[in-house]
């Protein structure tokens, strides 16, 4: 029996989970900081906090952080790091992944998703449902390519990037760290560090204070 646990019982924590299930962990156990007030997801009963979880290390052959957020992941899955945990990653069975490319620790890779030939995928990130990273990208750690996104060949990011549902982004473009891409949008120049675009082409969008 393989034994998963999943930190975060959120929705994109029950993806996870049924990915998981997907790919051959038959006994999958989520831990929430909103525990005990939490106590159910889906099929799935929840049996802690982050902190019950570290000291159950010893009961799972692996776990991995079920969070879409990017920073809320980066942290939680660096404390469980710290504390030796196994973070492993999550396949679908119907995702495409060459062999050719590398992917780190703790990537859910969804149902129907593509990462091509030397493409690199930082670790804790989340290359989600039908998403397409062509050869020879490099995505950053704890990044998010969302459903039907597509990073054409040579796309780089820094960390923390988001990329909406239903993106593109040109070939040879770099987003830098914590870029958040919108939904639909069409990324034709480099994106500078910490900027939100949108738009077909993609512009920037600026806070109204």
């Amino acid at each position: 029996m393989m034994r998963l646990a999943i930190l975060g019982a959120s929705g994109h924590g029950k993806v996870v989970a049924d990915t998981a299930v997907s790919a051959g962990w038959n006994d999958v156990v989520f831990f929430d900081d909103a525990w005990p007030g939490v106590t159910w997801n889906g099929i799935w009963p929840v049996v802690g906090s982050t902190g019950d979880l570290i000291s159950q290390r010893g009961d799972f052959d692996g776990v991995v952080v079920g969070i879409g957020n990017n920073s809320t992941r980066a942290v939680l899955q660096r404390k469980l790091m710290v504390a030796e945990l196994n973070i492993v990653s999550v396949f679908h069975p119907s995702a495409v992944i060459s062999t050719h490319a590398h992917v780190g620790s703790g990537v859910v890779v969804f149902a129907n998703a593509v990462i091509n030939a030397f493409a690199q995928v930082g670790a804790g990130s989340i290359i989600n449902t039908g998403a397409v990273v062509e050869h020879d990208c490099s995505i950053g750690d704890f990044c998010h390519v969302s459903p039907n996104a597509v990073l054409a060949g040579g796309v780089s990011t820094g960390f923390q990037v988001w990329v909406g549902a239903g993106a593109s982004v040109k070939q040879l473009i770099h987003l830098g760290n914590e870029v958040t891409v919108g939904m639909g949008s069409v990324v034709l120049h480099d994106v500078p560090e910490g900027q939100t675009v949108a738009g077909v082409p993609a512009s920037p969008i600026f806070s109204q204070d």
